[in-house]
């Protein structure tokens, strides 16, 4: 809401993006009462779900627009359109543009797919709209929640149920239970995976899709290439070419289910073009269709991390440092950090490794490692957090 509202009640297009039910609609209605304490009357909003089926006569740009002429003749004063899963509608941009500019309106849209928003936003209405991608919960506002249903519990066990269940908002009406949560991320895995990437693409070979997603799950925060997926493809006796399976992830990444963070070469200063990683919208579906969470702790905490960085505005690499590599490379406008994330600090060895990586890098920009460890390793510069400090803290600068 701090980041919508200096675009409430103005002529840009707001349009809320991200994996399927992560809040979008919740926002629609936040941003409807933010408006009713503002004065506008209710009689002024228009709000239509496309996923409902009551509104199935209006999928294409024609019936829509006709629809919304016909309501607007009762209403007094300037209009309000909210419509969610927008991309149901064909061609919704052409109507979208329309009553941008034929009415005193002000236009909410949601949806789930980047490719479909981001390619028919920037052919239609370039420049006259602004995007916020609604991302599942971070640690903080899970513990908000957790606390509601158990007041004693401590952050520590909550970070723990964390690593289990993931951000998604619904699963404080099952109480984060453990069954009922793993069998609605299953089901919202299912709904993502043949709404948004089955449908959307129209993919027929729908085991390929399957096995290329558990690959990817199985490596999150894992450097490979697709020809290393190819070459895992032929080990099973199935043949796929490299295009395939780029197509099946990009698929997987316009439905915001993974995000692609490319590699950087620091001393180079140039984005590597091969090998980059590959993280999940949210570690908890991960734990419901895949398992594992806890067996492959390094990699899920890693997730976690990354998740909270975009989240909070940066745009993040790996960077490449002569033969190693440093998890995160972070820059938002003047500001810049690095991040080093691992379990725990067992010994001199993993001690070395991980703050070993920084030598090389001789800014003066705040170089991080976050590990479980409770003790503060901070050295030479280099600072040492508890991961679940890491994640409360306000600022990192």
């Amino acid at each position: 809401m701090h980041k919508i509202r200096p675009f409430i009640n103005n002529d840009l297009i707001k349009v809320l993006t991200g994996i399927r039910r992560s809040g979008k609609s919740v926002m629609l209605e936040l941003i409807q009462e933010e408006l009713i304490c503002q004065g506008i009357k209710k009689s002024q909003f228009i709000s239509i779900n496309f996923e409902d089926m009551r509104y199935s006569h209006l999928l294409n740009a024609k019936a829509l627009n006709d629809e919304i002429l016909k309501r607007i003749e009762t209403i007094e004063g300037k209009v309000y359109l909210f419509f969610d899963e927008i991309q149901e509608v064909e061609e919704w941009e052409k109507c979208i543009n329309s009553l941008r500019v034929s009415l005193d309106c002000d236009i909410y849209i949601t949806g789930s797919n980047a490719k479909l928003l981001s390619s028919e936003l920037t052919t239609y209405l370039a420049g006259r709209y602004v995007e916020f991608v609604i991302y599942p919960f971070s640690f903080k506002e899970f513990i908000d929640l957790y606390q509601s249903i158990d007041s004693n519990i401590s952050i520590q066990s909550c970070f723990q149920k964390y690593i289990l269940t993931g951000g998604m908002p619904y699963l404080v009406n099952l109480q984060y239970k453990q069954e009922p949560s793993k069998q609605y991320l299953s089901d919202l895995f299912n709904s993502v995976q043949l709404k948004d990437i089955v449908k959307r693409n129209k993919i027929r070979d729908i085991d390929l899709l399957e096995r290329i997603i558990a690959y990817i799950m199985a490596n999150v925060g894992t450097t490979f290439s697709a020809t290393s997926v190819v070459k895992y493809f032929k080990n099973e006796h199935r043949t796929v070419s490299v295009d395939t399976v780029l197509n099946y992830i990009q698929y997987c990444c316009d439905a915001y289910l993974f995000y692609k963070v490319k590699r950087e070469d620091i001393q180079g200063k140039q984005i590597l073009a091969t090998n980059e990683k590959y993280y999940i919208a949210d570690h908890g579906v991960r734990e419901a269709v895949f398992g594992g969470n806890m067996k492959d702790i390094n990699l899920v905490l890693e997730n976690i991390i990354y998740m909270e960085l975009i989240r909070r505005g940066y745009h993040v690499t790996i960077g490449k440092v002569a033969s190693k590599e440093i998890d995160f490379v972070c820059k938002k406008q003047d500001e810049k950090l690095y991040v080093q994330v691992t379990y725990l600090l067992a010994d001199e060895n993993t001690i070395q490794r991980e703050f070993g990586v920084y030598d090389l890098v001789s800014d003066n920009y705040p170089k991080y490692v976050v590990s479980l460890d409770e003790f503060d390793m901070s050295r030479n510069g280099i600072k040492h957090r508890n991961i679940r400090d890491f994640l409360l803290a306000d600022d990192w600068n």
